[in-house]
């Protein structure tokens, strides 16, 4: 999954200092997932019978989806790195994950869909723990 991430990483035509690449591409592919997992777990919310019991639920799937993609797309741009916006990103989405983890946790014996996507986003929380642990 991490493939493409990398090979953009390699392509990169300046230095990027001491980042952990491996680490970094891992962040930025499972932030990816995580986004589309929770995107697609707030529709199967929708399509549920009991939706009115998903409201919670629905709301912060998308929440979360957006924090990930976000912080996808900010981990993906090296020109002008600032990296206290990095580490606040990073911590942002690790909470994201673990709230909508634990939302979805909630669900999970009733709903395939949020068994599903609490461990997407249990993946992309200690993703995004890694990635800072390893910024320093």
């Amino acid at each position: 999954m991490t493939a493409p991430v990398k090979d953009m990483l390699d392509t990169y035509p300046l230095d990027l200092g001491r980042v952990d690449r491996e680490a970094l591409a891992r962040c930025i592919a499972e932030c990816f997932a995580c986004s589309q997992a929770c995107t697609a777990c707030a529709d199967s919310c929708l399509s549920e019978q009991n939706v009115a019991e998903l409201t919670k639920c629905i709301r912060t799937n998308l929440d979360c989806a957006d924090i990930c993609d976000t912080t996808g797309r900010v981990l993906s741009r090296h020109t002008g790195y600032d990296a206290n916006i990095s580490r606040a990103q990073l911590e942002a989405c690790a909470q994201a994950c673990a709230t909508c983890a634990d939302e979805c946790r909630m669900h999970a014996d009733q709903h395939a869909h949020c068994r599903v996507c609490a461990q997407a986003c249990r993946r992309c929380e200690e993703a995004c723990r890694e990635l800072l642990a390893s910024l320093g």
